[in-house]
């Protein structure tokens, strides 16, 4: 314990002050961005005084944006948000626009991305025998594994086993023990990282997995950099022999590319054993520390087969910057399979292609559900599709309940699931919150038969700008366990009815209102 401890002191945390703030890279890179704004709002009250002669320029240009607007592939809701925008401000709003759907910043990326997807798009074949089990046909399930498939090149599994967490500290507890068997590598992948409990026990295992020869790489979001982890970070760890590095960092350049984050959980240890799900690494996902009351959370661990996935889905993002990409020394290690119940499909979800893979997913649980569908989320900020969906199921006598958070951690966020109420509950919807605080969870589960555990919130920001992935599981042992963990959390929740929703404070419904009107772009 205390070597650990030691390694631990090798990268404690910088002292923050005045001075500091000031010759920090956060500051500068804040100022850069200031005075790049500043001089487009030059710009714009220069061109104000020629006003009288862009009027007809201005207005021939908004109707070309709305032309392009309506004819590009952009969901239907966003399509009516721009539409606002450009009628409240037409110069600003056209050029926004334009600024957005052109990729300005994040083409590079895209065309990195598509191409690292492509190369090993043959890495993991899919068995035909498990794609053509009859039980997987007779239920349909077949055609959503071909697109997944398709969209991301992952394969449908048999040989896997999967352990299902209802709460942070017992995937955290599994985590470390998981950890401490590794011999080859450590691959990590998460969108926060914050230093305290949690991630010292984690971090003394890998300075000490790492100086036994076992390649430990760690990834998170870039913007760790200005919420939880200094700048160099990663020269930091790599005192520790830990290979490490920010997804996206910070950069004094607007770009739209800062719009698509790395909001993905996953662990992979020696291709044997994966974890995923919405647990980050930091002390409020294991109640260490109280933010927003008691925080609901919820994990997987895999075992078999399955877990190759994972590995795939890391490689991809990891190479993004990678000269020389690594595959085989991960990818070809043999499959370990195990006796286990059920199909499993691990997906990942890219905000850079056509495709909407987390949301196809939960409305096809939605569409196909014979008697339930429960979902547990955060969030709960839908397009136009996926409300119907949602109606559609319940309508046609599905039982179908929501549980969101009791204490939210985003008023705005609260104020835009509560505008979307009414309308579910009275097609038959039924909405919970839960008193104790926050949930944090994404799952769906339906039919004692299906589930997805994973990072995909209900809201447009992890359905459509998000970096994502999900476990989708069919006759798992464990989806008793999902929905026995949901009729727990239930039970410590208040449910949403006409009248709760009449109470309601006048904050909430008017700003719920204003916002909803731009919610594709939050």
């Amino acid at each position: 314990m205390e070597k650990k401890e030691n390694i631990i002191r090798l990268i404690p945390k910088k002292k923050k002050g005045l001075l500091h703030l000031i010759f920090s890279r956060l500051f500068i890179i804040a100022v850069l961005i200031i005075f790049q704004i500043g001089i487009f709002l030059t710009l714009y009250g220069w061109m104000n005084e020629f006003i009288p002669y862009f009027t007809a320029v201005q207005t021939l240009f908004s109707i070309g944006m709305l032309l392009f607007l309506f004819n590009s592939e952009t969901d239907y809701s966003a399509k009516l948000t721009w539409l606002a925008i450009i009628m409240l401000f037409p110069i600003p709003g056209t050029i926004l626009l334009w600024y957005t759907q052109f990729d300005f910043g994040h083409r590079a990326i895209k065309e990195r991305i598509a191409h690292l997807i492509s190369i090993t798009r043959n890495k993991l074949p899919q068995n035909n025998d498990v794609m053509n089990d009859p039980l997987l046909i007779a239920s349909g399930t077949d055609d959503l594994c071909r697109y997944l498939n398709r969209s991301g090149c992952f394969p449908v599994y048999k040989s896997t086993e999967v352990t299902y967490f209802p709460s942070g500290e017992a995937k955290f507890e599994a985590l470390l023990r998981e950890l401490e068997k590794a011999e080859k590598f450590i691959l990590m992948e998460y969108f926060i990282i914050d230093e305290g409990y949690m991630w010292g026990k984690i971090l003394g295992i890998l300075a000490e997995k790492a100086a036994q020869g076992v390649d430990v790489r760690v990834m998170y979001d870039g913007m760790c950099e200005i919420s939880t982890l200094s700048f160099d970070y990663p020269e930091r760890m790599k005192k520790l022999g830990i290979r490490c590095k920010a997804f996206s960092p910070i950069r004094p350049f607007i770009s739209t590319h800062y719009n698509y984050r790395d909001h993905r959980k996953i662990l992979v240890i020696d291709g044997k054993t994966a974890f995923s799900g919405g647990v980050n690494l930091a002390d409020e996902y294991i109640n260490r520390i109280e933010r927003f009351g008691h925080w609901k959370d919820t994990a997987i661990m895999l075992r078999g087969e399955a877990v190759s996935s994972f590995t795939l889905m890391f490689l991809q993002m990891w190479n993004v910057t990678e000269r020389t990409p690594e595959w085989d020394k991960f990818l070809d290690i043999p499959s370990e399979k195990r006796e286990a119940e059920g199909f499993v499909m691990p997906y990942a979800d890219c905000p850079l292609d056509s495709d909407k893979v987390g949301e196809t997913v939960y409305m096809d649980i939605l569409n196909r559900a014979t008697s339930y569908v429960h979902i547990m989320t955060p969030y709960l900020i839908l397009d136009g599709e996926l409300e119907a969906a949602v109606k559609f199921a319940a309508q046609r006598g599905i039982d179908v309940k929501i549980i969101l958070p009791g204490i939210t951690d985003k008023k705005s966020a609260y104020a835009l699931a509560k505008s979307h109420y009414k309308s579910l509950i009275n097609a038959g919807v039924k909405i919970y919150e839960y008193t104790p605080g926050f949930v944090h969870a994404k799952v769906f589960v339906s039919d004692s038969e299906k589930a997805v555990v994973g990072t995909i919130n209900l809201d447009y920001r992890s359905l459509y700008h998000h970096f994502e992935c999900a476990a989708y599981l069919y006759r798992t042992s464990c989806i008793s366990d999902i929905e026995a963990d949901f009729q727990n959390t239930l039970a410590l929740c208040r449910e949403v009815t006409a009248e709760t929703i009449k109470k309601e404070k006048l904050f909430y419904k008017i700003t719920g209102s204003i916002l909803k009107i731009f919610a594709p772009l939050m």
